[in-house]
C-alpha cells in the first residue's frame, strides 16, 4: 500500500445497513489480507472510554469535573494540583508537560524497551517535575499525562483500577467481545493485522508491545465492529445521561485546536468536520504500528471506524502520510451521504 501503510480495515454504518472492506496484507511474508474481524491497538481512542467512566461517576454524585486535583489525589501534581481541575485534564487545558516528550522516542528506543513496564504514577511524575507549559484553562495542548492522571484519579475516587471501572460499565454491559485493557499483556490475542515501523530504514514488526507505556491514555484494544457498537451507544443514551452527553460535547474554542479533521475538543470527545460537509463526533489515535479513528454523527445514524497497520518512520507521520490518512477518511466518509 502507498504512504506507508500495510493495511487497513474501514467499517462505514448508515442505520443498521454496515459496509466492510479491508486492503492490504496481514504479515509482511503473507498472502493473507487483513482480516475484516481484526483486533487493533485503538490507542488515543481508549481516553473516550476513560472519559464516560469519569462522567459517569459524575452523574453518581462521586465526582465534581471542576474539582482540583489535590482535592481528590493531593500527591499526584504537589506544585499543581490545586490549580489544575479534572475538567483541564480532560479536555487538555491543564497546561501539564507530556511526559512522552521526554523519552518515548520511537525507532531504536521502541525497540530497546518494548516490553518494559511502566507504572502510571511514575509516568505522571515526569510532568509533575516540569512546569506548567501555560495556564490551565487558557489555551489547549494535547497530552497524554492529562489521561494517565485521570486513570489514577478514577482509582481513588472509586477504589478500583480505571481498567476494572472500564469492564464493568462499559464493555461487559455492551457485550464488546473483541475489547480488552491488556495491561502487561505485549500480544494481541485472536485476528489481528500486524503493525510495522521503518527503523534503520527497514520494516520492523512493532505489534507485540507492553502498552503500560499508554495505560489509560491508549492501551486498549478492539474491533470496528466493536467500537461500532460502542458509538451506537454513546449516540443513543444508553452510556451517558443528557446532562452528562452535553459536557462531553462542550469544547474549547475549534482555534485552539489544531489536530487534523477537528472542530475544537470536549472532554474526550472532539468535533470533527470532512471535506463533504458531514459533522461527525469521535477521536483518533496513534500508537505504534496503527492509525485509528471513529466517528459518528450525533443521532447514531451514521458511522465510520477505521484502522491503519503502519509501515513509516515515526518521525514522517506527520505531513504526506497524514494528509493520506485523512484523505482516506474523507473518502470514506461520502459513503455515508
Amino acid at each position: 500500500m502507498p504512504l506507508g501503510a500495510a493495511g487497513a480495515q474501514f467499517r462505514v454504518s448508515v442505520d443498521d445497513g454496515t459496509f466492510v472492506t479491508t486492503s492490504g496484507l496481514r504479515e509482511f511474508g503473507s498472502t493473507d489480507p487483513v482480516p475484516a474481524d481484526g483486533r487493533f491497538r485503538i490507542a488515543c481512542i481508549t481516553k473516550v472510554f476513560v472519559s464516560v467512566v469519569l462522567l459517569q461517576l459524575k452523574a453518581e454524585g462521586k465526582l465534581d469535573l471542576d474539582a482540583t486535583v489535590s482535592s481528590i489525589l493531593p500527591d499526584l501534581l504537589p506544585e499543581h494540583g490545586d490549580r489544575v481541575t479534572v475538567r483541564n485534564l480532560m479536555q487538555h487545558t491543564s497546561g501539564l508537560f507530556n511526559h512522552a516528550d521526554s523519552f518515548q522516542r520511537p525507532g531504536e528506543r521502541f525497540q530497546r524497551d518494548r516490553y518494559n513496564h511502566y507504572d502510571a504514577a511514575d509516568l505522571v511524575a515526569v510532568a509533575a517535575a516540569r512546569p506548567l507549559n501555560f495556564e490551565p484553562g487558557t489555551t489547549f495542548e494535547y497530552s497524554n499525562t492529562n489521561y494517565i492522571a485521570l486513570g489514577l484519579l478514577i482509582k481513588a475516587i472509586t477504589g478500583r483500577s480505571y481498567a476494572e471501572e472500564i469492564r464493568e460499565r462499559v464493555i461487559e454491559p455492551l457485550g464488546l467481545t473483541g475489547t480488552s485493557l491488556p495491561g502487561d499483556d505485549p500480544t494481541i490475542q485472536g485476528p489481528h493485522a500486524r503493525g510495522y515501523m521503518q527503523i534503520g530504514g527497514e520494516s520492523v514488526d512493532v505489534t507485540e508491545m507492553n502498552p503500560s507505556e499508554a495505560c489509560s491514555a491508549g492501551e486498549m484494544l478492539s474491533t470496528t465492529a466493536d467500537l461500532d457498537a460502542f458509538l451506537v451507544a454513546l449516540m443513543g443514551g444508553r452510556l451517558l445521561g443528557p446532562a452528562e452527553f452535553a459536557e462531553m460535547k462542550t469544547t474549547v474554542p475549534p482555534e485552539w485546536v489544531p489536530l487534523p479533521m477537528s472542530n475544537g475538543y470536549g472532554l474526550g470527545f472532539m468535533p470533527l468536520e470532512t471535506a463533504c460537509g458531514l459533522s461527525l463526533w469521535g477521536h483518533g489515535g496513534g500508537i505504534p504500528g496503527y492509525a485509528t479513528f471513529i466517528g459518528a454523527t450525533l443521532d447514531g445514524r451514521r458511522r465510520l471506524i477505521a484502522s491503519i497497520t503502519l509501515d513509516i518512520d515515526p518521525d514522517d507521520f506527520s505531513g504526506t502520510f497524514e494528509d493520506g490518512v485523512v484523505a482516506a477518511l474523507n473518502a470514506a466518509a461520502e459513503c455515508l451521504l
